[in-house]
């Protein structure tokens, strides 16, 4: 009945024939099936600040910037080519929203890369470190730009392996400038203009942010992440084909004992 998948699809909890139908029709007309957030938060209007004011300073670099128009170029031709949505009801989100562990690992991610950067480029600023700030903007930049793609992609417009491809681009991205940060931050002598403690905290800083980065790639968001969303978009693109089938099939079938009934109402008459 619902071409080769039941009601459960590995994680995947999908409801019944009929109660799809009468949740659907239950539903009113005015009355959005969209359990999402909102379109931007605060959070992603701040993080639109950050990436003003550092575009602005001339602290970006034109790869960063162009690397950035790119990704919002081109994840606007994958959602309309490769990955439509499917709907605003049939796309419920990957994990819980009570889950305590996520919670706090994103938590972790958000105090080690952006408030913990946002106060070393600001204590640079009034020791007039513009090295270590040159070298951390990078990394500060496009980690507010993915936040901000992330609240951009979450609406009715976009599927869920677009909302993947977000963090998974650009965390790819973002190792890459954190490695030249580490570089910069080694390179630093002891005695210079950059007092020592503040010398330890970057080094400190752009290591932590080496290590969390790249397990969030590669130990969450590429094993664990993007099979979970592809598993989850397929799993309700086939029930949808599957239950238009089912549709399909009921009407044909309607169809020919109408056929029926009128062939042995001419045998009678006859």
């Amino acid at each position: 009945m619902s071409g080769g998948i039941g009601p459960t699809y590995g994680d995947i909890s999908l409801p019944k024939e009929e109660e799809k139908q009468e949740h659907l029709t239950s539903l009113p007309k005015n009355q959005s099936t969209n359990t999402r957030r909102g379109f931007l938060n605060l959070t992603n209007l701040n993080c639109l600040a950050i990436i003003i004011v550092l575009s602005a300073s001339g602290m970006v670099s034109i790869e960063d910037f162009g690397f950035v128009l790119f990704s919002l170029l081109y994840i606007f031709i994958i959602s309309k080519v490769a990955f439509p949505p499917l709907g605003p009801s049939m796309e419920p989100p990957i994990f819980g929203k009570n889950n305590k562990l996520l919670g706090i690992y994103v938590s972790i991610g958000g105090l080690i890369g952006l408030f913990l950067p946002i106060g070393y480029i600001l204590q640079g600023i009034f020791e007039g470190d513009k090295e270590g700030i040159k070298a951390a903007a990078p990394h500060l930049f496009l980690l507010c730009s993915q936040v901000f793609m992330e609240g951009l992609t979450f609406s009715n417009q976009f599927s869920v392996p677009i909302r993947v491809f977000v963090p998974v681009f650009y965390n790819s991205r973002r190792i890459f400038t954190i490695v030249e940060w580490l570089r910069s931050e080694i390179g630093k002598e002891f005695g210079g203009s950059t007092s020592t403690r503040r010398l330890y905290f970057g080094r400190g800083l752009a290591i932590a942010n080496m290590m969390f980065w790249c397990f969030n790639l590669f130990g969450f968001l590429l094993p664990v992440y993007l099979p979970r969303a592809f598993k989850r978009y397929y799993g309700h693109k086939l029930f949808c084909w599957g239950f238009e089938e089912i549709s399909d099939d009921e009407g044909s079938e309607e169809e020919e004992d109408t056929r029926m009934t009128e062939t042995d109402l001419e045998n009678i008459t006859s």
